[in-house]
């Protein structure tokens, strides 16, 4: 069991009420359960840290056709410290003028994170209402990529609508948000 930290503590506690406070979105998991399994991963926990400190609010999400322990960013808009981000490094690698600091890609990789699908996006928002002022970019079918394009989504008129972007665009309003599995 690795050593705990007071900043890891500090994280459980925070995660701990946020799970207890919504239990609509997992309601067949039990926190001993989760914790016990952060306990003997500490890279996850990391990981969990790296979106939490960056606005995402994680919290354990029973995703349809998902097995396990899923935290996904549920802050109600696109976490702030996940956005004014292009795509990917090609994408990053095309902008010729207004650069972003990084990309979708290079954060995920870096926290540790996978990019939520469309449709796990969708399936998020069964559970509130996210992103009605904010975008997130989704994993993207190689096929679109291919041709230069990115898919995003976000929450309009009550209905979740995908959308598509040139790959290198970037707005402060888009970000994404991630997935971590246990």
């Amino acid at each position: 069991m690795p050593k705990i930290t007071s900043d890891m503590q500090d994280l459980l506690s925070v995660i701990a009420e946020r799970f207890a406070d919504n239990k609509k979105r997992h309601p067949d998991v039990d926190w001993a359960q989760v914790e016990k399994k952060l306990m003997t991963k500490p890279d996850k926990l990391k990981s969990l840290q790296a979106m939490e400190q960056s606005g995402g609010e994680p919290d354990v999400v029973q995703l349809p056709d998902e097995k396990g322990i899923i935290f996904v960013d549920c802050s109600p808009e696109t976490p702030d410290g996940h956005r004014n981000t292009c795509y990917d490094q090609e994408a990053l690698e095309k902008r010729k003028k207004n650069k972003p600091k990084t990309s979708v890609e290079a954060m995920t990789s870096e926290m540790g994170i996978d990019l939520l699908t469309a449709e796990q996006y969708c399936s998020l928002q069964e559970f509130g209402e996210f992103d009605l002022k904010t975008s997130s970019w989704v994993k993207t079918p190689a096929k679109i990529r291919e041709l230069g394009g990115a898919l995003f989504c976000d929450r309009r008129y009550d209905t979740v609508f995908v959308y598509h972007n040139g790959a290198e665009s970037y707005y402060s309003s888009r970000g994404f948000r991630g997935l971590l599995r246990l």
